[in-house]
């Protein structure tokens, strides 16, 4: 199985572990995210949740081949594809969400951050959102959240250019907590979530819900506007020439378009 899960001390985790192709997610493992996160949701034993990699990957984002043999619908049935009912469990999810960056987090790999409460980055990591490269747009609110931590100039340089950035970055833009070797990263993660045992749990909560609850309806909006955007983008021609390009391991020719 690609998506190991665990609950031990309070913590579930949930680790992706594909590293034979750098944690590339597959529509089984986006559904194996999600039934993890709706399963610690609902049990009162899990104080907190920790989203973690492998060693020098986080992920690599989407499994392009399997992404466009099963891509997500449009309209309503966008909704039921396994990634949409990922990124709304991690939205519905009222424990605190600890993610442990173990190595590189490329599209959702850095999308999904931006709905963590805590985020501690190897310095061996490097993160970027390449949607626009690929012939897509961003996905999981980073149209929204990103220039709001980033501010616009900065966010379109991520966005729309797909310039990577460091570790360091990321804190500085406020998408990270800290910056740790790779070898204590995922430790000083449960470490951080293993707190959550000795507070109250319905105060944590509460406060969650707070801290949310400004941006909720913008995000969800956000992300149902991105996602038609986004599904019709995979079937666009330029999409079909990225991806071929990808495979075919050249650079892809945009120039007639």
């Amino acid at each position: 199985m690609s998506i190991k899960t665990a609950v031990l001390n309070g913590v579930a985790t949930i680790e992706i572990a594909r590293p034979e192709k750098k944690n590339a997610l597959t529509v089984a493992m986006y559904q194996a995210m999600a039934d993890a996160l709706v399963a610690a949701t609902a049990d009162a034993a899990v104080r907190a949740v920790l989203i973690t990699g492998q060693p020098g990957i986080f992920t690599s984002g989407n499994d392009i081949e399997d992404f466009m043999s099963r891509p997500p619908g449009q309209g309503s049935d966008a909704a039921d594809s396994p990634v949409f009912r990922f990124m709304r469990a991690l939205l519905d999810c009222d424990k605190p969400v600890v993610a442990a960056v173990t190595g590189a987090a490329i599209g959702i790999g850095t999308t999904m951050l931006l709905h963590c409460d805590f985020v501690y980055v190897s310095d061996e990591a490097r993160l970027a959102m390449p949607f626009v490269s690929l012939g897509l747009v961003p996905e999981f609110a980073s149209s929204l959240l990103v220039p709001q931590l980033m501010g616009h100039a900065r966010a379109a340089e991520k966005l729309l250019l797909g310039d990577p950035f460091t570790p360091e970055q990321a804190v500085e833009f406020g998408l990270a907590n800290a910056v740790l070797p790779a070898g204590e990263v995922v430790n000083h993660a449960r470490r951080v979530a293993e707190r959550f045992n000795a507070l109250p749990p319905g105060a944590v909560r509460e406060a969650k819900q707070l801290l949310r609850a400004p941006q909720r309806d913008a995000v969800l909006n956000t992300i149902r506007t991105e996602g038609e955007r986004f599904a019709a983008r995979l079937r666009s021609p330029e999409a079909m020439e990225a991806f071929q390009a990808f495979f075919q391991k050249r650079k892809p020719d945009f120039s007639k378009f």
